[in-house]
């Protein structure tokens, strides 16, 4: 069978330079291997993600010589599968709803930071410091029932325990140059969000399950996701789902050594393309040449 490649991104802006890296680099890798290359739409957030935006992402891609198979999959058409994924889990008894507003678990967290510094995930951000986990499942059902919002999050002290070990196969690089069989280390995320009350589904949930139905054998993304294949590679293992091949590549940055951005403003592809720079630059400026 031959490879299959995808480039994943979210129609909540406009492509940039290291999309563009990204997107000529699975694709190239596709061709060049005889594979498949794939467009997924990952429009899960409908507060953020705008049609025109993803029917920038085509004529951008397609400005720099990118072809993709039809039909292209948009995640916000396949959400019963995520559910179905979601219940699985549910019922392996991995799942709990977690109540608190995210400036409620702001406080708990500034509370966990006065006695010590509390846990962040491989992101900086705070593992999750509620006490969900203890409510019954009467009190669970009747908050939910009540109409109060929810978080939907993974237990992970008991997925990781029925996981047993994890690792997966990088052909790039980590952050630290780690490569090779990388041991995946899920509990460094804490109880992770699989959906929300008002969102269906989560970026973890939807991208394994993508990847699977896909049948994606060669994931090439930035160096940013590296931490989080810990977290997909669990997600697998838990819905028996196949693992691809990793591939992290190095982050486009700007000039003060940030990463391009969609929420700093980056500088968009279509902008770029007004001011009458060429694909052939494009390449030269994110080194594939």
């Amino acid at each position: 069978m031959p490879p299959v490649f995808r480039f994943a991104p979210s129609p909540n802006g406009y492509l940039h330079l290291g999309h563009a890296y990204s997107a000529l680099l699975n694709f190239e890798r596709a061709r060049e291997s005889g594979g498949r290359f794939l467009l997924r739409i990952e429009d899960i957030d409908p507060t953020r993600c705008r049609p025109d935006y993803e029917q920038a992402i085509y004529e951008d891609l397609a400005w720099l010589g990118i072809a993709w198979e039809q039909p292209v999959r948009r995640q916000s058409q396949h959400i019963a599968e995520y559910q179905a994924a979601l219940q699985r889990l549910q019922a392996m008894g991995l799942v709990y709803p977690s109540f608190e507003s995210r400036a409620e678990i702001a406080r708990l967290v500034a509370q966990r930071d006065a006695d010590g510094a509390w846990p962040r995930d491989p992101d900086g951000a705070p593992l999750y410091p509620g006490a969900a986990t203890t409510l019954s499942v009467v009190r669970r059902a009747e908050l939910m029932a009540a109409g109060a919002p929810y978080a939907l999050r993974l237990d992970m002290a008991s997925a990781t325990a029925r996981a047993g070990r994890l690792t997966w196969d990088e052909s790039g690089a980590g952050p630290s140059g780690v490569t090779g069989t990388v041991e995946a280390r899920p509990e460094a995320w804490g109880d992770v969000i699989l959906a929300r009350k008002e969102t269906p589904t989560s970026y973890h949930l939807s991208v394994v399950v993508d990847d699977a139905l896909q049948g994606v054998t060669e994931v090439v993304r930035g160096q940013d996701l590296f931490h989080a294949t810990s977290v997909h590679r669990l997600l697998q293992a838990l819905l028996d789902l196949p693992a691809p091949a990793y591939r992290h590549h190095q982050l486009i940055r700007d000039a003060e050594g940030h990463k391009l951005s969609k929420s700093t403003q980056a500088t968009g592809l279509r902008t770029l393309r007004a001011t009458g720079v060429s694909p052939a630059e494009i390449r030269h400026r994110i080194g594939l040449v």
